[in-house]
């Protein structure tokens, strides 16, 4: 199979466009032109066709990739899991998950892709809008992030004092609080996320002090 054409894109800076004999256009990189040494009018065996193919497809793979991460932060998981899904074209071939792995391997290396620094990243954001420690587990594991990374995540996140006062003295506005109202404050607080000593300390500052999970 001979190259009739290699032409640089002109909208894709680094981009090359292989033209071959068949009609069948690869678009290839720099780096792909440099290792398989492509020029104009030169003959590529079977063999070398399909090298070139893989490596291209590889290519690929790595800028989906970016891609995706450009978009925003995810887990190794997430991407992995984004990479191999079925296309909506159903005339398309999924990705293969060992394309996808390398190149969650290669983006870990060039440091794009790092789950203990989106470990911390989904902890802050959680802990931010007021949530409770349960909750940021949840989302941790929900996002495939793995576990070893979580402890550290969530020891970095701000006490969950002031968040829980904060969200008592907002829905208290100024009022008395009596048992039933801090019953309520208390299911509240449990749906999103705080655990019960943390609940029962923070309640008995504005209220009783509580012996049993039963208000």
């Amino acid at each position: 199979m001979r190259i009739t054409k290699l032409l640089p894109s002109q909208r894709i800076q680094g981009r090359w466009l292989c033209h071959l004999e068949d009609g069948t256009i690869l678009r290839v990189t720099e780096n792909e032109v440099a290792c398989f040494g492509l020029y104009s009018g030169m003959e590529l065996t079977e063999e070398l066709r399909e090298q070139l193919a893989e490596a291209v497809r590889r290519g690929e793979v790595k800028e989906k990739a970016l891609r995706l991460l450009s978009g925003r932060p995810m887990s190794r998981k997430e991407l992995v899991d984004k990479l191999t899904a079925r296309p909506r074209d159903k005339e398309k071939e999924p990705i293969p998950e060992e394309l996808a792995e390398e190149a969650a391997d290669r983006l870990e290396e060039l440091g794009y892709l790092n789950d203990a620094e989106y470990a911390r990243t989904v902890a802050r954001h959680y802990a931010a809008k007021g949530y409770g420690e349960r909750k940021l587990r949840d989302e941790l594991w929900k996002r495939g992030v793995p576990r070893e990374y979580w402890d550290q995540a969530l020891e970095e996140v701000q006490d969950p004092t002031d968040a829980m006062d904060a969200f008592i003295r907002r829905k208290l506005m100024g009022r008395t609080a009596d048992r039933e109202t801090l019953g309520k404050l208390s299911a509240a607080l449990a749906r999103r996320g705080y655990r019960w000593e943390d609940i029962r300390a923070a309640l008995s500052r504005y209220g009783e002090t509580f012996e049993d999970e039963s208000i």
